[in-house]
This record gives C-alpha cells, sequence and structure tokens, in this order.
C-alpha cells in the first residue's frame, strides 16, 4: 500500500505513536518508555525496548583494578534507568501534551506526515542521577535517525561504556559490517585492518570466566541477518536483514547472544544460557580494557571515560543497504 504522497501514516494510540509505510510499522511506546516494535517486510526486529547502556561486561584487568568495584553504579543504571520525559515532533510541530488518550480523539485514522521525531529522556539510577537522551528521528522512507546523548557530571564515577542497546527476538545467523577486523577496542587497534567483513552466528570469546568480548570499533556500516522469528506460523523462504549506518562518525558495536548482565552472572563458560536472542549495542563511547596486567594497572588514562564529560553519538537504521 502506498501512502499519501510517499508520507509517513501516522496513528495516535491511547499510549503509542504508530509510524506506517510501505513494508515498515513502528510503535514507539509512552508506557515502555521506547520503542516497543519494528517491523519491516513483516518481520520484528525488537523483543525489547532499546534502552541507554553504560556497562560493558568485567575483564579480569577491571577486576585487578578494581575498577568494576569503584563503578558498580552504572551496572544498576544499565540495567534499571527510568524514563521521565517524551516529546513528540510532528513536522516540527511539538505537542505541548503528549497526544494520548482522551487528546487523542482529536485526530483520524488518516493523519499524515512527513518527519516525526519522538524523545525519550532518562535518569540514570546513579547518585547524584544525570539524564540521558535517545531521540527517534523518522523519514516517510522508513529510515530511523536515532541520536543519543548523556549529560556529563563530575560527581560519577567513569564510565565502562556509553550505547544503546537492541535485544531481537531470535539469534541471528551472522552479520556483516564495514570497519576494522577483529576484535578491538580503543587501546587495541593495532594489527587491525580496515575492510568489510562477515561474522557468522554470535561467536563469543572462550574465556574461562566469561567476560567483555566482541567489541568492533570504527564501524561504518553493519548489516545484521535473521533466518527465524518467533511466529511459528512465518513459513521464511529467505534471510532477512536489518541495517545500520554511521552518520558523522564510526560507531563501535558488538554483536552477541547475551547481555553483560547474563555474562557477569557466569563464572564459567558452560553456565551460559542457550543462545535465543541477539543482543546488539551500538556504542558512542568505550573504555579501553588494559591488559598492561591483571593485578592491579589501570587503563592508560586517554582510554578512561569520565562522567563529567557530555557523550554524543548518532546513527540511522535503514531498510535497504
Amino acid at each position: 500500500m502506498a501512502y499519501a504522497n510517499n508520507q509517513l501514516h501516522v496513528i495516535y494510540g491511547d499510549g503509542t505513536l504508530g509510524l506506517g509505510g510501505d513494508d515498515f510499522h513502528y510503535i514507539f511506546s509512552y508506557e515502555r518508555g521506547g520503542l516497543e516494535s519494528l517491523v519491516t517486510q513483516g518481520k520484528e526486529w525488537l523483543y525489547r525496548t532499546p534502552t541507554p547502556v553504560f556497562w560493558r561486561a568485567t575483564t579480569d584487568n577491571d577486576r585487578g583494578s578494581g575498577f568494576s568495584t569503584k563503578s558498580a553504579q552504572w551496572y544498576a543504571a544499565d540495567m534499571f534507568s527510568t524514563c521521565e520525559k517524551i516529546s513528540v515532533t510532528v513536522d516540527d510541530k511539538t505537542f505541548d501534551q503528549l497526544p494520548v488518550a482522551p487528546f487523542n480523539n482529536q485526530f483520524s485514522d488518516e493523519e499524515y506526515a512527513d518527519v516525526v521525531e519522538i524523545a525519550y529522556t532518562y535518569a540514570t539510577n546513579t547518585v547524584p542521577s544525570t539524564p540521558v537522551e535517545i531521540r527517534y528521528t523518522v523519514k516517510a522512507s522508513g529510515q530511523i535517525k536515532v541520536t543519543v546523548h548523556f549529560d556529563g557530571n563530575a560527581d560519577l564515577p567513569d564510565l565502562p561504556a556509553f550505547g544503546i542497546r537492541f535485544i531481537m527476538p531470535t539469534a541471528a545467523t551472522g552479520f556483516d559490517y564495514t570497519g576494522l577486523s577483529g576484535e578491538t577496542y580503543p587501546d587495541r587497534l593495532a594489527g587491525a585492518t580496515a575492510g568489510t567483513f562477515h561474522v557468522d552466528g554470535l561467536p563469543v570469546t572462550k574465556y574461562l570466566v566469561p567476560q567483555e568480548c566482541g567489541m568492533h570499533m570504527n564501524t561504518s556500516a553493519l548489516t545484521v541477518t535473521r533466518e527465524k522469528t518467533l511466529n511459528n506460523a512465518d513459513h521464511i523462504t529467505q534471510p532477512f536483514e536489518l541495517n545500520f549506518n554511521k552518520t558523522d562518525s564510526d560507531f563501535a558495536f558488538s554483536c552477541l547472544p547475551y547481555t553483560p548482565e547474563e555474562l557477569e552472572s557466569a563464572t564459567h563458560i558452560e553456565e551460559l544460557p542457550l543462545k535465543r536472542r541477539t543482543v546488539l549495542t551500538i556504542y558512542g563511547a568505550v573504555r579501553g580494557v588494559g591488559g598492561i596486567d591483571s593485578w592491579g594497572t589501570d587503563v592508560e588514562e586517554q582510554y578512561h571515560l569520565p562522567a563529567k564529560n557530555d557523550y554524543d553519538f548518532s546513527f540511522t537504521i535503514d531498510l535497504d543497504k
């Protein structure tokens, strides 16, 4: 179905904002505080609402230097940050109040727009708290630009990482990206080569004790491929993809079957659960992993992430490469 003048179809629900077009439909939830559903070509890409990320799994070097203990507040923030404010803008008009029931009764089921922007502001579960904003800008083509901002606060400990996490309903069969070869970190770039690479499945580095792994720095493009959905009636004949592309600057990412919290909770690799989901995290900032030794030496200063700094990054979610 082609929508009027190739515009977005805007659906003002009682507690959600729906945006639709040819072969895509998105649902932004006010109650859940984020993008609740991302459907392209009839396939759902979200299992959980995307959330701000502040934690990467602890490494042996983090334990040796005591970093994970000093920055433990970010572990709680990673799991429990609260959405405190939502702003909706349709074609440059920002609503004074959210268009929820009964205010949404003024709209018909034939509402259209060129660009819709919805911003969620979260309060971190830290002392003191600091705001983080995730802003989604949706075009009629279905492209979503995601812009993420962290308000710096000098009274908070260094961050392990800063990004946004997308949990997908089923495990990916692999991913392709343009960036640096292999596993890289800000202080582990030497030896990597630039190019376009394919990775089968969702590999997890086989450390004796599960820990941070799978980071890819300086990425300009990423495509995640799946072959299964959670709908048993969905008889899939070919793989389906979702694309992530840089805007002004490259990003870092990891594409794993586990969250950092799941990696943290396992003391041996055999304790990790079965691979059921895809946990894609797009990062705007990542702390180094060290490796000078594992007995107390901290990461070099230039690879720290001081919480006093503001952090900003953006990328696009595209239906086509």
